[in-house]
């Protein structure tokens, strides 16, 4: 089964560092991870979504973005 997570970061700079953290601890059962963000007049803007397509049971890191950010899921078989 796979899991596409979609997290979206409101204070993308402040939280880059506690997001990579959880990331790097459940590294082994992200396969891709894509960000996308907008740019105005050529300055990053402070929201992002973050995409994570994770294989395995991802319960646990559901739960740990969940505390943070806004998460939502989709499964496929």
């Amino acid at each position: 089964m796979t899991t596409i997570i979609g997290v979206k970061l409101t204070d993308r700079a402040e939280s880059s560092i506690e997001f990579q953290q959880i990331l790097t601890k459940f590294g082994c059962s992200i396969q891709t991870r894509i960000g996308l963000h907008h740019s105005q007049n050529g300055v990053c803007t402070n929201t992002g979504i973050v995409l994570l397509d994770v294989a395995d049971d991802c319960s646990e890191l559901i739960e740990e973005l969940s505390k943070h950010w806004a998460v939502q899921t989709m499964k496929f078989d």
